[in-house]
């Protein structure tokens, strides 16, 4: 038995989803060690902090440019040891998505693209910066999209509540 594709009301076929990678490259890269060379010759519990966030922005026809940007700090007896950031940047072409698949493309499945490009410059900066090697955990970006789409919905149905201010 041959399978049947869906067809649309027209009679012809739903246009398909598709979706191609055009280009990975490093948009920015920064590393600083703002106490060296003293805090090589410290001791102490090192402390590492992620910040993550990500960006998708229209481009010509059906691409977008989609930056990832990572930032760590490391402190090291409430001093900072050293900071590394990389925006991690990707051009992605998209057909016969609707908006909200789109969305959900977007903030999940290109971030997870760039994410290991990203986290391969952080080792290199951090391990050629003189510290010990630094391998970032990876990433789970559809929790992180189901999670940012219930605080939505949170804000959503409290009416009158006012969202909060990033400082």
């Amino acid at each position: 038995m041959a399978e049947e594709t869906p067809a649309a009301s027209n009679g012809q076929a739903a246009p398909q989803m598709q979706m191609a990678l055009q280009k990975i490259y490093a948009r920015d890269v920064s590393f600083e060690v703002p106490n060296a060379p003293k805090v090589f010759q410290e001791e102490g519990q090192p402390q590492v902090q992620l910040n993550l966030s990500h960006k998708a922005t229209p481009l010509e026809g059906d691409s977008y440019e989609v930056v990832l940007t990572l930032t760590v700090t490391c402190t090291l007896n409430e001093r900072t040891a050293y900071l590394a950031e990389v925006h991690q940047a990707g051009v992605f072409s998209f057909t016969g998505f609707d908006q909200q698949n789109l969305s959900v493309v977007l903030a999940t499945y290109c971030p997870n693209v760039l994410f290991p490009f990203a986290r391969q410059v952080i080792s290199d900066l951090v391990l050629n910066g003189g510290f010990p090697p630094l391998l970032l955990q990876p990433i789970n970006f559809d929790a992180l999209y189901a999670e940012q789409q219930r605080q939505q919905q949170g804000q959503i149905g409290q009416g009158d509540a006012k969202p909060a201010l990033n400082a």
